[in-house]
């Protein structure tokens, strides 16, 4: 039932995790995929080789997410090869151990200019083209760190609360120009950023707050976001949607 035929979507990190499964997902509803990657490109082959092996579309755009130039001519590449962008994916993102009295400069900019900044780019190279064709869907990634923050990644935790309050804001703005705005707040989920720590999850204490039982898979994520980018949720704008196996339960 979610038919994506002709609709261009781009994903930023979209060569691994969340992002991959999207795609991969996103391209046999149909949809013609621009794979953002910024250092992996034989992942993002990888990714458009099964798009293209299936019968679909798609191109592989390359940026440094953290680089206002960089996105806004990632942007006018979609825009060349598509004509359009209907749906904007911001995945793209960093996690990295930072407790409070060690955190570096070097890695609080970093994160805030990955997660945060990134994510703004992209919003504001690709809505004047939404707005122009007088609809737009955006998506946001961020996460339960956003929600109930997580001791010893303040930064990351920060920067997703971040996004789940630009997603509100933009969501009640951008809506006179038919641009829904949203967001997916991930739990644990099994991908290359968080499989080393899972892994070393000897005790279990991860999977013991989950009431499913078990961390998520990447495909689990990719349903619930392609749901908001799809014409099943037309009347669902500034939403968060937590996909989490029950572990955060919050309205």
């Amino acid at each position: 039932m979610i038919d994506l035929t002709d609709k261009v979507i781009l994903i930023t990190g979209g060569s691994r995790g969340i992002g991959r499964a999207t795609a991969v997902m996103a391209a046999r509803a149909g949809a013609k995929v621009a794979i953002h990657y910024g250092k992996r490109l034989d992942a993002a082959e990888e990714v458009r080789a099964e798009i293209e092996q299936a019968g679909g579309t798609a191109l592989i755009v390359r940026a440094d997410i953290a680089s206002r130039e960089e996105v806004f001519a990632m942007l006018d590449r979609v825009i060349d090869a598509f004509g359009r962008i209907d749906i904007v994916v911001n995945n793209a993102g960093i996690w990295k151990k930072d407790p409070i009295d060690n955190l570096s400069d070097d890695v609080l900019a970093e994160t805030i200019d990955i997660n945060l900044y990134g994510c703004y780019w992209v919003i504001k190279a690709a809505v004047p083209h939404m707005v122009r064709q007088k609809s737009g869907n955006i998506i946001n990634i961020a996460s339960t760190a956003g929600q109930r923050g997580e001791a010893f990644h303040s930064s990351y935790a920060s920067t997703k609360g971040a996004l789940i309050s630009l997603t509100k804001s933009l969501a009640a703005e951008l809506a006179p120009h038919n641009i829904r705005v949203n967001c997916v707040a991930p739990g644990w989920v099994l991908t290359d950023m968080s499989r080393d720590a899972i892994a070393e999850d000897s005790r279990g204490s991860i999977v013991d707050k989950i009431p499913l039982g078990r961390v998520g898979r990447p495909e689990e994520l990719a349903g619930p976001i392609l749901f908001l980018a799809s014409d099943l949720s037309t009347f669902v704008t500034g939403e968060i949607l937590n996909v989490n196996g029950g572990a955060v339960l919050c309205g």
